[in-house]
């Protein structure tokens, strides 16, 4: 309803146009609210049932009972579920498909689709990975979140100024429809089955580290290119 009637004002009372093609619209904000019923239904009943169940499932062989019984290598498996489920979250993510898309059409085809793709899923996986991490150690969020800055505004400095802002938006859209459900189960699931954890402490925060990390690894991709696809200065010799 905000958004309807956000655009019918602008429409009839700033812009003093009819609203065009009354009929699709109508019928396309029908479908979207349906679908997102759909979608806050199947979140509830099916995917974040599924991140607890499989996070309590993975934790059930450690056989700790107490905080300091807790020890971060028995989670190892954890680690590389999480890994693996943000990895493929990203790459099934919609926002991130429309924009990588954007991307390589107004660069001409300088960025490609997906490589940015996979260069914010390896970020997210990454980062999902270090949450978990976190998460079973117990150690401040705040930590890695001000290290994880810091690298960011390092590479920064070295970045191009054209990855830049794409590098930052990649991090904004990793965090939507598919990742965060599936992402925030784990977590809240993960900290549920951690002795000495509590699920509103320690189980979020998982998506600040899903948005940060994909920043570094898209600047770093941008080095890398940059790198590899610089003319090599000539040697002595050629040039004489």
């Amino acid at each position: 309803m905000p958004i309807v009637v956000i655009l019918v004002v602008f429409q009839v009372v700033v812009l003093r146009q009819q609203l065009p093609n009354l009929k699709q619209i109508v019928s396309g904000f029908v479908l979207v609210l349906v679908g997102l019923a759909l979608f806050l239904v199947g979140l509830n009943d099916a995917l974040f049932p599924i991140g607890e169940t499989m996070a309590a499932q993975l934790t059930s062989s450690n056989v700790a009972s107490s905080v300091a019984d807790v020890r971060w290598a028995d989670y190892l498996m954890v680690y590389a579920f999480a890994a693996a489920v943000g990895f493929a979250t990203t790459v099934a993510e919609p926002s991130l498909i429309a924009v990588s898309i954007k991307a390589e059409s107004a660069s001409g085809g300088a960025i490609n689709a997906w490589g940015l793709r996979l260069a914010v899923a390896v970020g997210v996986a990454t980062g999902v990975s270090l949450g978990c991490f976190r998460i079973v150690t117990g150690t401040p969020l705040q930590w890695y979140i001000m290290a994880s800055y810091a690298v960011v505004l390092i590479l920064t400095i070295f970045a191009s100024k054209t990855i830049m802002p794409l590098a930052y938006d990649s991090g904004g859209v990793t965090t939507s429809t598919v990742t965060v459900p599936v992402v925030a189960a784990l977590g809240l699931g993960l900290a549920s089955d951690v002795p000495g954890r509590n699920p509103l402490v320690d189980g979020f925060g998982l998506i600040a580290f899903a948005s940060v990390f994909p920043i570094m690894t898209v600047l770093g991709y941008s080095l890398i290119v940059a790198k590899l696809t610089s003319p090599t200065p000539p040697s002595p010799s050629e040039e004489e």
